[in-house]
């Protein structure tokens, strides 16, 4: 009898001993699971989570996609290399807040040898850490060296030679990171005609393309006499010739495919598709491109695509001068008529900006729980063989792949 009841009992203890164990190697499962997106324990590239969480934007899980784009239009982690030959060109657009993304790009990066910014001069010294040679091209490090705000057409047939004589020597190795900034073409639109009307005419623009600058009867005037301060919003609206309709397109497009600045090389509609296709292709094949709209996210992506840091965080300024003017509809719908490559090149923009900043933080989420998993549990998949990390699964699976469910990921796996 004593000997059945001690095996009884050992039996039960058995079985509790097997219950706390079970429980014990569940909660740790589950910890390596739920602690990566709750806890923070630090993020690629020395930042910490917790100021992530803090500085960056959540993205919607409700967004909407309204175009498909391949994991290599996505994926934006460019191998910058400030000690070899590269270079970051800035392709600042009017109005849409390049003199202040400028200014962060001079003064507000974390460099190993900071650009060289003095009281008083409009432009500042970024040598490499290793050499006296420049690794940013931009208004406020080289000034406007291809002319004043060059377009894409310019830039692309003008930089390479201008590094090639202010460094005095011939280069064919530099590879060149073209960025940008869009914003939304009403209120773009609407802050160049203020500025415009307070005596902005930007006329020392060079506009060149295939060699030559436009002649008077290609590109006219809107205007009489040195500018055109004063100006009212209909005068601005009812100049045929004004190159603020529709700039971003025009500036981002290849103009060479459409006879530059020459009205009658090709159809008036033909010239329109091939300008904005043009601008949508320079775009999404450029290292990087931001949205004045969407600051901290642009600051973001900029960091996780050359891996470098800004010092200060990119502050929101929706209180512009633009936001101060007071439309009815009618009007409103005139700028967007007057516009309408630039706002299809914006839905465009916006939509695929989104899709990468999405893309991510997801990746950056999947690192941190495979980071954080220990190598008890072999079972879970390498990024190697993760389709979120390959080229030839459909969108529709990828964007399933990252899961808040965590739960539900749990007991699969069980």
């Amino acid at each position: 009898m004593n000997l059945l009841t001690g095996r009884n009992m050992v039996e039960r203890s058995s079985k509790f001993l097997f219950i706390v164990v079970g429980s014990v190697l569940f909660m740790l499962i589950l910890y390596q699971y739920v602690a990566p997106g709750m806890m923070n324990f630090g993020s690629p590239h020395g930042y910490m989570l917790e100021d992530d969480a803090d500085l960056f934007p959540t993205p919607d899980p409700h967004y909407v996609k309204k175009y498909y784009f391949p994991i290599r239009d996505l994926e934006r982690t460019v191998d910058f290399e400030i000690k070899g030959d590269d270079v970051i060109v800035f392709l600042h657009i009017q109005k849409t807040g390049g003199t202040t993304f400028g200014r962060h790009l001079v003064q507000n990066v974390r460099l190993e040898v900071p650009c060289d910014c003095r009281p008083g001069q409009k432009k500042c010294t970024c040598y490499r850490p290793n050499r006296k040679e420049t690794w940013l091209f931009s208004r406020f490090s080289t000034g406007w060296s291809c002319g004043l705000h060059a377009d894409w057409t310019e830039l692309t047939n003008c930089v390479p030679g201008v590094l090639n004589k202010k460094e005095n020597r011939m280069k064919n190795q530099r590879k060149f990171y073209y960025i940008t900034l869009l914003r939304d073409p009403v209120s773009r639109y609407l802050s160049e005609w203020r500025h415009v009307q307070r005596g902005a005419t930007w006329k020392t623009s060079l506009h060149m393309c295939d060699g030559r600058t436009p002649t008077p009867e290609e590109l006219p005037p809107c205007y009489e006499g040195t500018d055109w301060s004063g100006c009212t919003l209909q005068q601005f609206m009812d100049c045929p010739y004004n190159l603020a309709n529709n700039r971003q397109v025009r500036m981002l497009a290849d103009l060479s495919l459409v006879g530059c600045y020459n009205m009658s090389f090709i159809p008036e509609k033909k010239r329109s598709q091939v300008l904005l296709e043009s601008a949508k292709k320079n775009l999404r094949d450029m290292a990087f491109f931001g949205l004045t709209e969407f600051q901290r996210k642009t600051q973001y992506l900029f960091e996780r695509t050359f891996r470098l840091k800004f010092i200060r965080p990119f502050m929101q300024y929706n209180s512009t001068r633009a936001a101060g003017v007071d439309l009815d509809n009618d009007t409103v719908q005139r700028i967007e008529e007057l516009n309408d490559l630039d706002m299809q090149l914006y839905d465009y923009a916006r939509d695929l900006f989104q899709q990468r900043y999405m893309y991510k933080r997801q990746l950056e989420r999947r690192e941190q729980r495979l980071k954080n998993q220990p190598a008890l549990f072999p079972f879970r998949r390498r990024p190697s063989s993760d389709p979120a990390f390959r080229d030839d699964v459909p969108e529709s699976e990828v964007s399933r792949l990252p899961t808040e469910d965590y739960m539900n990921h749990i007991i699969n796996r069980w």
